[in-house]
C-alpha cells in the first residue's frame, strides 16, 4: 500500500531543494504559506539542512484510522513502524519518497506497543507487536510475514521491550500484573514474574539481567532476573509511569509519568554521593518538566538522543518537548499534531524525529541536538 501526505489545512510547507552548483546547496528555501485569514500570506526564508530528508517537515498521513499509539525506526534508521488503534502496523521509508510500503494485519484489537529486533540483520529485520487482545506477534515486516503469537496474558498487553545485545529475549507487561519474559523463537514463555499491579512499562538493563519495570503504583522496580526479586526501587513519580528508556551508556534511565514530569536516573552499579542540598532518591538525577500528560489517559512514550544528552517526549500539549537533560532546559518544543502525541522516537544515525499521535498521524521532521 502505497502512503499518501494530505495537504494541512492551516499551515503547507513547501521545500525547494537548491540547485547543483549553487553557493547555498546544503541550504533549502523553504516556503510557509498560511490560509488562515483567507488571504494568501507568505514567508520564504533559507534554512540549513541537517538531514537526509527531502524535506525538514513531513506529515506521514493516511495509512490510520484511529489513534496511532506507538512509532519507532529500524535499528538501521530506514524503516518506521507505527501501531495504532485501528488494530495494524504500518510500514515506512525513512528517506525518499517517504513511502507506506506496508500494513500489517493480524491482531484482532488495538496495537499498543512495539519493539524492533536489535540484532536482525538490516536485510531481514524483524519487528514484535503488542495488544490489547493479550497477545504478541512476531513480524517479518518487509515480507509481510507473522511468524508465530505469543499467547500468556490474560488482559491488555502495554508494552514490550527486547534485549539489546546478546541472546535476544522480550519482556511483556500487562493489566493481568504479570510480567513475561520470551524466546522469540518460542511459543511459550520462559518465566513469568508477579508484579501485582497492572505494568505500564518496560526496560532491560544492558546486559539483560535486570528488568526495569514501571506500574500504576508509581514506582520503578528494578527486578533480578535470575531471582525474581526486586533489587531496589526508584520513588518520586506521583502518578503511573508512562514508559521507561535506558540511556545509550546504559547508565541512566528514562521514565516519564502522568504525573506530567520526565525523570533521569542513575542506575550505574554504585552511585555517587548526591550533592549537598539533594532531595529525594539518591539515584534520582534529573527532574524535567515543561510538557504535560493532558487527560487522555495515554500512555505517552519518549526516547534518548542518540548520544544521550537530551530526551525527548510527547505531551497532551500536542508537542514534542525536548530537554537537555544536565541543563534541565527545554530545547524544542515541537508543534503540528492534532491531538495527544503518544510517541516520539530519533533517528538512530540522523538528526531526524517521528511523533505519533491521537490524531492517526505521524510527523517526520529535522532537528538538531
Amino acid at each position: 500500500m502505497e502512503g499518501k501526505r494530505k495537504p494541512e489545512d492551516s499551515l503547507t510547507l513547501i521545500s525547494k531543494k537548491s540547485r547543483q552548483g549553487d553557493a547555498h546547496s546544503d541550504s533549502q528555501a523553504l516556503a510557509i504559506s498560511s490560509s488562515d485569514s483567507g488571504k494568501n500570506k507568505g514567508l520564504i526564508r533559507s534554512i540549513k539542512r541537517t538531514s537526509s530528508l527531502a524535506s525538514p517537515i513531513i506529515a506521514l498521513t493516511d495509512a490510520h484510522r484511529a489513534e496511532v499509539l506507538d512509532v519507532k525506526f529500524s535499528p538501521d534508521g530506514a524503516y518506521i513502524a507505527a501501531a495504532s488503534a485501528d488494530r495494524t502496523i504500518s510500514l515506512w521509508e525513512t528517506l525518499g519518497s517517504n513511502n507506506n510500503i506496508g500494513i500489517l494485519h493480524g491482531h484482532a484489537k488495538a496495537v499498543t506497543a512495539l519493539v524492533w529486533s536489535p540484532t536482525a540483520p538490516p536485510s531481514s529485520p524483524r519487528l514484535f507487536s503488542a495488544s490489547v487482545d493479550g497477545t504478541l506477534i512476531v513480524w517479518s515486516p518487509l515480507k509481510g510475514i507473522k511468524e508465530r503469537r505469543l499467547r500468556a496474558h490474560k488482559a491488555t498487553i502495554n508494552v514490550v521491550v527486547c534485549t539489546r545485545a546478546g541472546r535476544e529475549m522480550l519482556a511483556s507487561g500487562s493489566d493481568d500484573g504479570q510480567v513475561f519474559l520470551w524466546d522469540p523463537e518460542e511459543r511459550h514463555p520462559l518465566d513469568v514474574i508477579e508484579i501485582g499491579y497492572p505494568v505500564t512499562a518496560l526496560a532491560f538493563s544492558d546486559d539483560g539481567k535486570q528488568l526495569f519495570v514501571g506500574s500504576v503504583d508509581n514506582d520503578i522496580h528494578m527486578y533480578d532476573l535470575s531471582k525474581k526479586q526486586v533489587v531496589y526501587s526508584l520513588r518520586g513519580h506521583t502518578d503511573t509511569i508512562t514508559f521507561l528508556s535506558l540511556s545509550p551508556s546504559a547508565s541512566h534511565l528514562l521514565s516519564g509519568s502522568f504525573d506530567s514530569t520526565v525523570r533521569v536516573w542513575d542506575v550505574r552499579p554504585f552511585v555517587p554521593e548526591p550533592p549537598p542540598g539533594h532531595t529525594g532518591s539518591p539515584r534520582l538525577h534529573r527532574t524535567l518538566t515543561g510538557a504535560s500528560a493532558g487527560f487522555e489517559n495515554v500512555l505517552i512514550r519518549g526516547c534518548w538522543s542518540r548520544d544521550g544528552l537530551s530526551v525527548a517526549w510527547g505531551g497532551g500539549d500536542r508537542t514534542v518537548t525536548i530537554w537537555d537533560v544536565e541543563k534541565s532546559l527545554i530545547t524544542y518544543k515541537l508543534p503540528g499534531h492534532r491531538g495527544t502525541c503518544t510517541a516520539v522516537d530519533m533517528h538512530p544515525r540522523e538528526p531526524i524525529i517521528v511523533s505519533a499521535s491521537t490524531d492517526q498521524n505521524l510527523l517526520l521532521g529535522e532537528v538538531e541536538v
